[in-house]
């Protein structure tokens, strides 16, 4: 597995102080430090910044948070919740570390076996497709 530019490098912030309405999808690594309402989305890393706030999905290759997000998380390698996080919705990933201290309160599944992962995701995500079809 190669390295990519990406994963290192910040692509994209969303400063402290900022604020986006709507969906954010980008390439590459975001860091957050305003608020976005709206999902978030990207092939690449995130970090979620201490005073950062999102009401919404946010989805990403790994995630850490350490503010706060309303809404289901999901990353295709690893989420870590800092001991200043609260999250509010689902998580889904192959790896998970939670803080001392965290706010968490939703469903986690967190599966290392790719295939079994990709199983379960599959299923998870066609089951919030249709709650939200149906809560619309």
């Amino acid at each position: 597995m190669a390295l990519r530019l990406d994963d290192i490098s910040i692509n994209s912030i969303i400063g402290n102080g900022s604020s986006i309405k709507g969906n954010f999808t980008v390439n590459g690594f975001v860091r957050v430090d305003g608020d976005i309402d709206g999902n978030l989305e990207t092939d690449g890393n995130v970090i979620i910044g201490e005073h950062a706030r999102i009401r919404g999905n946010v989805s990403a290759k790994s995630v850490t948070i350490g503010g706060i997000v309303l809404g289901n998380v999901s990353a295709k390698d690893s989420i870590k919740l800092l001991s200043s996080s609260a999250v509010i919705g689902d998580l889904l990933c192959r790896k998970i570390q939670i803080d001392e201290g965290v706010i968490f309160h939703g469903h986690c599944i967190s599966i290392k076996d790719d295939a079994e992962y990709e199983s379960v995701s599959e299923k998870y995500l066609q089951e919030q497709a249709i709650k939200k079809k149906v809560t619309v």
